[in-house]
C-alpha cells in the first residue's frame, strides 16, 4: 500500500500600478481594478468548482479522500470580500479530512533576508488562520518551497512538526522522495514533493506533445501504484489554480480530479494529510539541504527571484528598510512595506527566457521585466518619503534652516495682499489676519498654511501639527511655539 499526500498551494498576489508622477501624491501602490479582475476570474474558474469537487469527494468516499492546502494571508484578505468563497474553503476544513498548512502571511522571501521578519509574518499568518478557520497548523510550507537546513531548524524551533520541500534529484541523489526524512541539524520531518508526478498534473496535463498525453485517471493511478514496495508516500504538491486556471476546464482537468482519488482508493492505496504522513511513517534517514532549494524553474534555486541585478537591487532595498519601518512606521506603512515583499513582484522582474513566453509571463501585468522593476522602485521611493515624514514627526525633527527665508517665487501670498517669506514672518502675520482671510486659506477643503510649511519650508512636524487646526488662535500658538523652539535649537 502507498499513501498519497495531496497538497494545494493557494495564493494570489496584489499587483502594483504606480508611476513616477504618483510619488508623494498619497496614491495607493496597488492596482485594485486588475487585482479584482484576476481574482474574480480565478474564483469562478478555479476556487469554487475545485472546492465543490473536493468536498464531494470527501463525502463520496466517507472521509477516505483527504486533502491539504495553504492559503496566504494576502489572499485571505482579498477573499474576505467574497464570503461565499471563504465559506467553501471552511466547509472542506470542517470535514476533518483537510489539513491547513502554514506559510508566511505575505508570501515573501523573508526567510532568506531576515529571520526576525520571517517569524513575524508566520505569527501573523497563524493569527489569521485561527481567526478564520479556528485552526493552528502543525506543518509549514515556505514561500515557493524555499528550504535549507537552517530554515528547517528555525521552523522546528517555532513548534512545527514537519515542513514541505522539493524532492530535487541533486539533493536526493540515489534516494527516493517517497519516504519521510529528518532535516539535518534539526528534528523537523521533511516531506518531499514528487515533482515528476506532481508536474504531470500541474504542467503537462494538457500538453499534446507529451508522451503521457492524454493523462487519464487510470493511467496516473497506475503510475502511483507502481511505487508500492519502492516507497511509502507520494507527495503531490501543486498550485490550487492548476484546476481550472493553469489547466482549463476544457482540458478535462476537473473530470480527472473527480476520478483519480476514487481510482487510488480502488487500488487499495490511501490518502493522508501531511501531519498523518509524519505520524504514520518514521524517517528513513537524514536529508541534507546545505544550499537553498525552491520548486521554481529547472535550476530549483532562487534565480527566479534573484537572478539579475534589478531583482537583487529591489530585494536588498526593501529589506534595508526593516529597522526604521518597524521603529517609526504606522500600521498602514508597515503593511504596505510587507506587501512590497510579496515574492511575485520580483518574479515579474525575471529575465530568464522571458522572450520565449515561459511561466514568468503568466498573470504578469507588465510588458517587460524592466517595467516591473520601475513600477516597484517608484512605489518603494514613495514609501521612503512616507517613512521620512513619519520619522520626522515622531522624533520632533528640528532643523534651524526651517527659519530661513524661502526661495524666491515660493513665498506665501495671502488673500489680503501680504507676502510671507519665512516661518517667523508667518508667526507674526497669522495673529493679525482678519477672519475672512484666515477662512479663505483654512477651511474644510484645504489648509494652505500647512501645505506651504510642508512643501516649501520643509517642516513636516509643524505641518502635521496644524493640518487639522481650524481655529486661528490654535494655529498661531503652534507656529509661535515651533519658531521659539527652533530659535533655541
Amino acid at each position: 500500500m502507498v499513501a498519497v499526500c495531496f497538497y494545494l498551494h493557494t495564493h494570489q498576489p496584489i499587483r502594483l500600478n504606480f508611476r513616477i508622477f504618483d510619488i508623494g501624491k498619497e496614491k495607493s501602490y496597488f492596482d485594485e481594478e486588475i487585482n479584482k479582475m484576476y481574482l474574480e476570474r480565478i474564483i469562478e474558474k478555479s476556487y469554487l468548482p475545485t472546492n465543490k469537487i473536493l468536498l464531494d469527494l470527501i463525502h463520496k468516499t466517507d472521509g477516505k479522500f483527504k486533502v491539504s492546502f495553504s492559503i496566504t494571508g494576502v489572499l485571505l484578505e482579498q477573499l474576505e470580500k467574497y464570503p461565499k468563497v471563504l465559506e467553501s474553503f471552511k466547509k472542506i476544513v470542517d470535514t476533518n479530512c483537510c489539513e491547513l498548512v502554514c506559510e508566511s502571511y505575505y508570501h515573501s522571501l523573508a526567510s532568506v533576508f531576515s529571520m526576525d521578519e520571517f517569524k513575524r509574518q508566520i505569527k501573523q499568518q497563524e493569527k489569521k488562520m485561527m481567526e478564520i478557520f479556528g485552526v493552528k497548523p502543525k506543518i509549514f510550507r515556505n514561500t515557493e518551497l524555499v528550504y535549507q537546513n537552517e530554515i528547517g531548524k528555525f521552523i522546528g524551533q517555532l513548534g512545527y512538526k514537519g515542513i514541505l520541500a522539493e524532492g530535487w534529484d541533486k539533493i536526493l541523489e540515489w534516494r527516493s522522495p517517497c519516504f519521510v526524512y529528518k532535516g539535518k541539524t534539526s528534528n523537523i520531518k521533511v516531506l518531499l514533493k514528487h515533482y515528476k508526478l506532481s508536474d504531470d498534473i500541474a504542467f503537462r496535463f494538457s500538453e499534446r506533445k507529451w508522451e503521457g498525453w492524454p493523462l487519464t485517471a487510470d493511467k496516473f493511478v497506475d503510475w502511483v501504484n507502481n511505487h508500492n514496495g519502492n516507497g511509502n508516500l507520494i507527495n503531490l504538491f501543486m498550485d490550487y489554480e492548476t484546476f481550472g486556471e493553469h489547466q482549463w476546464k476544457e482540458t478535462g482537468i476537473f473530470e480527472f480530479l473527480k476520478h483519480f482519488p476514487l481510482k487510488v482508493l480502488e487500488k487499495g492505496d490511501e490518502f493522508v494529510t501531511p501531519i498523518e504522513s509524519i505520524e504514520k511513517f518514521k524517517p528513513v534517514g537524514e536529508i541534507d539541504f546545505s544550499n537553498i532549494v525552491s520548486w521554481a524553474d529547472s535550476e530549483r534555486d532562487l534565480s527566479a527571484w534573484m537572478g539579475n541585478r534589478m531583482q537583487q537591487s529591489a530585494l536588498s532595498a526593501v529589506y534595508r528598510l526593516e529597522e526604521e519601518v518597524l521603529k517609526y512606521g504606522d500600521k498602514k506603512l508597515i503593511d504596505d512595506w510587507r506587501k512590497l515583499q510579496i515574492s511575485d513582484h520580483f518574479y515579474y522582474m525575471c529575465t530568464k527566457w522571458f522572450a520565449d513566453g515561459d511561466v514568468h509571463k503568466y498573470f504578469n501585468p507588465y510588458q517587460t521585466p524592466y517595467d516591473g522593476f520601475i513600477v516597484f522602485m517608484n512605489a518603494l521611493s514613495d514609501l521612503k518619503l512616507r517613512l521620512e515624514y513619519i520619522k520626522r514627526i515622531k522624533t520632533n525633527y528640528m532643523d534651524k534652516s526651517f527659519l530661513g527665508t524661502v526661495e524666491q517665487g515660493k513665498e506665501f501670498y495671502c488673500r489680503n495682499g501680504k507676502v510671507i517669506n519665512s516661518l517667523e514672518e508667518l508667526a507674526k502675520e497669522i495673529k493679525e489676519l482678519d477672519i475672512e482671510t484666515f477662512l479663505h486659506h483654512v477651511n474644510e477643503e484645504r489648509n494652505d498654511f500647512a501645505n506651504w510649511i510642508k512643501e516649501v519650508v520643509g517642516d513636516m512636524v509643524l505641518a502635521n501639527r496644524i493640518k487639522r487646526a481650524k481655529r486661528q488662535s490654535t494655529m498661531s500658538r503652534a507656529i509661535t511655539s515651533r519658531v521659539a523652539r527652533l530659535n533655541l535649537f
